[in-house]
């Protein structure tokens, strides 16, 4: 995308996002990457609602300024996506009301009650909380950031990305209307989860698709770790003395064999 196309357009999703009540004040920024070495983002201390093409700002890919407009001071989240993901060429991070409720009350979005859902967007894991505009943000975000196409930040909100802005801006509008779902059907009595093999067969659409990759079927498991420790699980035995004693992981499949194997010995003592 050309520059001139690429101002017009992120002031569009600016209007947008402050329509909608994602962000308020200054709330939230929003990023092009126009090429190899060149990222258009919003200004620093601006309400998205108000901005004008002028004013957004121009940066390499370590965030050192091309103009005299002072980019957002979480930029760096943007770069790090970029970075991590060569596919990706647009971010947009808001606070969407929903979604962000999720991510104060230390929830991901990661139930499978929606096919829509998990055909276009996935697993939504909840990072570590980092404050904002500090590499504490960006150092929680990275096992995740390769493997998933929007997450919440815990106490913060929510960023999408994807291969144009429109597409990450639908990301994270789905990411909130699911959210918002999700509260609604707790209200009424908690969500049915969808059945596993329909679960499956809609992943399986999905990666035809290309919707979204292989290293994406977190949904299908219900973990939400970094795929390359492949759904770990910590666990942390008390000590005899009431104190924390070592944490000990498990693989996922070890998880399942041992569950497996207590299952038995349940069965067994019980005839």
């Amino acid at each position: 995308m050309d520059e001139r196309s690429a101002r017009k357009l992120i002031v569009e999703i600016g209007k947008l996002l402050y329509e909608r009540s994602y962000v308020v004040s200054s709330d939230g920024n929003v990023s092009i990457r126009l090429d190899e070495n060149t990222v258009l983002a919003t200004p620093t201390m601006t309400c998205k609602g108000r901005m004008t093409e002028d004013c957004l700002a121009l940066t390499d890919m370590d965030g050192k300024p091309k103009t005299d407009k002072r980019a957002s001071s979480e930029l760096a989240m943007h770069l790090l996506i970029y970075k991590m993901r060569p596919d990706i060429k647009a971010v947009c991070h808001a606070h969407p009301p929903h979604g962000t409720a999720f991510a104060v009350a230390g929830l991901a979005i990661d139930k499978p009650i929606l096919s829509e859902v998990i055909l276009t967007l996935g697993c939504v894991p909840l990072t570590e909380y980092g404050t904002p505009s500090t590499d504490e943000l960006t150092e929680a975000m990275k096992p995740y950031v390769a493997h998933h196409n929007a997450l919440l930040m815990a106490n913060h909100g929510a960023v999408a990305y994807g291969d144009d802005l429109w597409q990450a801006f639908d990301r994270l509008e789905t990411l909130e209307h699911t959210a918002k779902i999700a509260i609604l059907a707790k209200a009424l009595g908690g969500a049915n989860d969808l059945p596993q093999d329909a679960i499956e067969k809609l992943i399986n659409i999905r990666e035809k698709a290309g919707y979204l990759r292989a290293n994406a079927r977190c949904q299908a498991c219900g973990y939400l770790h970094d795929a390359n420790i492949a759904c770990d699980l910590d666990v942390e035995y008390p000590s005899a003395n009431g104190g924390n004693g070592q944490k000990i992981s498990f693989t996922r499949e070890e998880l399942i064999e041992l569950l497996t194997q207590a299952a038995s010995l349940g069965g067994a003592n019980q005839n």
